[in-house]
């Protein structure tokens, strides 16, 4: 399976990225993979429950393990993670993945990598084909709102509604423009013209305070961020 791989650069300090990171409560604020996450006192590694909201009505439990060092030779910082869901709706049986946070001269590079084993099957492995593409650009955007947050302090709840403002603008733009242009010259013009937009729409560059899944680096730039840490064989 290919792994994930989700880079940033965050203008801000490291241990400011460090602690709104490894923050349980801080997290799903930020993360949209996550509407909870609960550590389990008293475990070393930390162990920890999350629950992600699928839709509305249905929410997914899971469980982790995580260890992180903050203090290295080098200056990064690192963090290892192991997780699973026992729920059999989940796609993801288990999986395992680390965050890297790298200091430079322009800011912190904060980066993941990821992978995981699907469940059911064939159907499961047929169902990733889509699933981890969405997955990845959900860890992307993510990752972008976090830049956001920490950058320019639009809070991540406001930096969702800004989002869904500016899909809400461009979906509006896109049929207008159908519409108009089928009004007056008909239905196939109509639906061109509303085709035409739509490419539009989706090349506009976002508003810089609106997450944008395409700011992040999606293919590892060298070994080290690719590479696991040793961390993450000790949990």
């Amino acid at each position: 399976m290919r792994a994930v791989y989700v880079e940033t650069l965050i203008a801000a300090p490291m241990e400011r990225v460090w602690r709104v990171t490894q923050d349980p409560g801080t997290h799903p604020r930020w993360d949209v993979r996550f509407s909870a996450i609960d550590p389990v006192p008293g475990t070393t590694p930390a162990r920890f429950h999350y629950v992600t909201r699928v839709l509305p009505a249905v929410r997914i439990g899971g469980y982790g393990v995580h260890a992180g060092e903050r203090t290295r030779p080098d200056g990064t910082r690192t963090s290892a993670l192991r997780f699973g869901s026992d729920d059999p709706r989940s796609l993801i049986a288990a999986g395992s993945g680390y965050w890297r946070y790298l200091p430079g001269p322009a800011g912190v590079r904060f980066l993941t990598g990821y992978t995981y084993a699907p469940r059911w099957g064939a159907w499961g492995r047929l169902a990733d084909l889509a699933f981890r593409p969405v997955f990845g650009w959900a860890t992307a955007w993510s990752f972008d709102r976090l830049r956001l947050w920490l950058e320019q302090d639009v809070p991540p709840e406001r930096a969702l509604g800004n989002a869904a403002r500016e899909v809400a603008l461009r979906a509006l733009a896109v049929a207008g423009v159908g519409a108009l242009v089928a009004w007056l010259d008909g239905a196939p013009a109509g639906a061109l013209a509303a085709l035409a937009a739509s490419v539009v729409a989706v090349a506009l560059p976002p508003h810089p305070h609106t997450p944008a899944a395409r700011r992040c680096r999606r293919r590892p730039p060298d070994r080290l961020a690719a590479r696991a840490p040793s961390l993450l064989e000790k949990l």
